[in-house]
């Protein structure tokens, strides 16, 4: 890839560093696109063992990649999308890789085509990566910048899609055992909301 190109791709996901999330991290900030998408390639890396016959390198570029449509579009929370979004995020997203070397091009409309299919393990773990580090974010945030819907999305937000993996099913587990627990600690705030 010849430097300008190099640097042209660069300067567009940049955007995801700018780019805000509905979540907001334990210093009261939101988070940005590019935080979540680093934390979810992080989880990735850290459950090599759990994974053994996964493509865990192809996890982790679709983790880096997946909200890069998100540097056009913004961010919708999950709440509030709608299939239309996530087919415009799509649409935007090849349109700009079309501009890509041809090696390139073809990795990520490659990447892109089996996120969206779902059916390989590697599209199932990061999608359930990507929905959980909401829920664990969600709760290492301030519970007064939750909504009231929230509430129930942190217990249901992901849950199915955990359920091809008994790893995966224990840990969304044990993220429920912390939501819960932040919940019966700030029951007054709620009260009061």
């Amino acid at each position: 890839m010849n430097t300008s190109t190099f640097l042209e791709i660069l300067s567009v996901a940049e955007k995801l560093k700018c780019n805000t999330r509905h979540s907001w991290t334990s210093s009261g900030r939101h988070e940005s696109v590019a935080e979540h998408s680093w934390r979810i390639a992080l989880m990735a890396l850290l459950m090599r063992d759990e994974f053994p016959n996964i493509d865990m390198d192809k996890v982790i570029r679709m983790c880096l990649i997946h909200d890069l449509g998100e540097a056009f579009t913004g961010d919708i929370p999950a709440f509030d999308k709608k299939e239309e979004d996530s087919k415009k995020e799509d649409e935007i997203f090849l349109q700009w890789v079309e501009t890509f070397p041809a090696h390139y091009k073809e990795e990520f409309i490659e990447l892109l085509a089996e996120m969206n299919e779902r059916k390989t393990e590697e599209a199932k773990l990061y999608k359930a990566l990507d929905n959980l580090e909401a829920v664990i974010q969600h709760n290492e945030a301030d519970i007064s910048t939750w909504i009231p819907l929230e509430y129930d999305l942190q217990f249901t937000y992901g849950s199915d899609k955990v359920e091809f993996s008994p790893y995966l099913k224990e840990l969304k587990k044990e993220i429920d055992k912390r939501t819960t627990e932040k919940i019966a600690q700030n029951s007054e705030a709620i009260t009061n909301k």
